[in-house]
């Protein structure tokens, strides 16, 4: 794991093997955004002039490297672009996509705008999030390791540097655990395995872990996790992960989908689909992440995780289409797509979660391949039965640099949902709307007077393109830091 560490010394004679140097695009060309004057001094006025020369003009997102050949102390400068005015989030990628760049380096420093605690904690997670890499399976070397030690270059921050740079280690910490489980392939990461690792992982953190295997469901009523989960020979579990804190006030409930392989079941998925859905517990993953995360930023919240637990398979034994399921709120299911499975485990799941007696639900899920349609790869859809609720998440993402937006829940598609048979169908017929249509089917599911919010991420839980910024290929950690923003928030009401 790369370390991070705050320092105010001098970029052009601190020893590193890389200096990153955040530079703004102006008319006149790029400029450094810190210590300016003493760089263009120490490269005899000429530093300007050779970015220019190799086309590197300071827009957000570019990059260039030049060997300083003596000029400063670092034997290799490399320019991030930020930009005209960038905020937390523009520094973010800057440095991630810098530290990313330098993969194979010992040591980095980033001299990027950090005259604040917001700034300089910005800078070190960037950082850290883009040293991320995930070489578990590789075996010929190709996957170069990530920055070991990276020194973010502050001004006087007034004795709040070990509280920054802490925060952004557990942030960091957070995200990359999810991104390791997205990135597992299902072999090494069934609902028993995931459910394993979360125990582990939750005795470490001082949690309360509590696992219901497939016997302890079926006995229980869980009617939805049953359900998806009986075609596969790797049964379903469901994971409570509890942190309780001595002066916490509010209580917040968090519940992921964790189908750790989806081939949609009887209403198999085409091949080209199904390679990623690897992927499809990632709503899991982040709940299991930001609860380990409140609980070691020490957080004055209570928070309970649920880990919905299954794999979606098709077999003799596989649930099918027009089968009626009973869920553990009681109320009955008719089952027009196996492929609309998430839906059906966070059923049970956010019934549960209310016995808790939470102040706020909040479901997270890779749950419509219509999220992707609606609002593309890096936007979450937020759907809320309080408007209030909805907005709150939608800033709290924001925050983070998470890409949200707030959508509706309009009561007109509620029709689709009927069932002839049962109290509800997992389905609509019509494809329009879709995604709002499961956050209808999930508003079901939570009893009157609690507050429930839903974080559709099919598309940012998973990078299929090429890296940027701080993101790499593959898995994100999507809406772990949100979850977290959320607790924090509650924690100071």
């Amino acid at each position: 794991m790369t370390t991070v560490r705050l320092n105010s010394a001098d970029p052009v004679s601190i020893d590193t093997d890389a200096l990153v140097v955040g530079f703004r695009s102006g008319q006149d060309g790029p400029a450094p955004a810190t210590g300016g004057e003493a760089l263009e001094a120490a490269f005899g006025g000429k530093l300007a002039a050779s970015l220019s020369a190799v086309a590197f003009s300071g827009k957000a997102g570019e990059l260039a490297k030049l060997p300083t050949f003596g000029a400063i102390a670092a034997p290799l400068l490399v320019a991030v672009g930020l930009g005209e005015s960038p905020g937390p989030e523009g520094l973010r990628r800057a440095a991630g996509a810098a530290v990313r760049s330098l993969a194979g380096t010992s040591r980095a420093v980033l001299a990027l705008p950090a005259g604040t605690a917001e700034e300089a904690e910005a800078v070190a997670l960037g950082g850290l999030l883009g040293a991320y890499a995930f070489a578990r399976y590789r075996t010929n070397g190709e996957q170069k390791a990530p920055v070991a030690e990276l020194t973010v270059l502050t001004g006087e921050l007034s004795g709040e540097s070990e509280a920054v740079a802490e925060r952004a280690g557990v942030l960091a910490e957070s995200v990359s655990l999810v991104r390791d489980l997205v990135n597992t392939p299902p072999s090494d990461l069934w609902p028993a395995k995931f459910a394993e690792i979360a125990e582990r992982l939750g005795g470490e953190a001082g949690l309360r872990v509590e696992v219901l295997d497939d016997k302890q469901l079926k006995d229980g009523g869980y009617g939805g996790l049953i359900g998806v989960g009986q075609g596969s020979a790797n049964p379903p579990r469901l994971v409570r992960l509890a942190y309780s804190h001595p002066e916490a006030g509010k209580t917040l409930a968090f519940v992921g989908k964790g189908i750790t392989f989806d081939s949609g079941g009887l209403s198999l998925k085409p091949s080209a689909s199904m390679d990623w859905m690897k992927s499809d517990m990632g709503g899991a993953g982040a709940v299991l992440g930001a609860v380990l995360g409140i609980a070691r930023l020490g957080l004055p919240v209570n928070a309970v995780g649920y880990l919905c637990l299954a794999e979606n398979l098709p077999s003799g034994t596989a649930q099918r289409p027009s089968d009626v399921i009973h869920s553990y709120s009681g109320k009955t299911v008719e089952v027009l797509d196996t492929d609309a499975e998430g839906r059906l485990v966070l059923m049970d799941g956010i019934a549960r979660a209310a016995e808790d007696n939470p102040d706020l639900i909040v479901d997270v899920a890779t749950l419509t391949g219509a999220q992707i349609v609606a609002l593309g790869w890096r936007t979450a859809g937020v759907m809320a039965n309080d408007d209030a609720i909805r907005e709150l998440v939608v800033e709290a993402a924001g925050a983070a640099g998470e890409g949200a937006w707030g959508m509706p829940l309009p009561e007109e598609l509620r029709k689709g949902l009927d069932s002839p048979i049962a109290d509800i169908a997992n389905l609509q017929p019509e494809r329009w709307g879709s995604m709002l249509a499961a956050g209808i089917f999930l508003k079901e599911f939570v009893p009157d007077g609690v507050r429930w919010a839903h974080i559709d991420m099919a598309g940012p839980a998973f990078n299929k393109g090429e890296p940027y910024g701080y993101t790499p290929k593959g898995g994100t950690g999507a809406i772990t830091r949100t979850l977290i923003g959320l607790a924090e928030r509650h924690a100071s009401i």
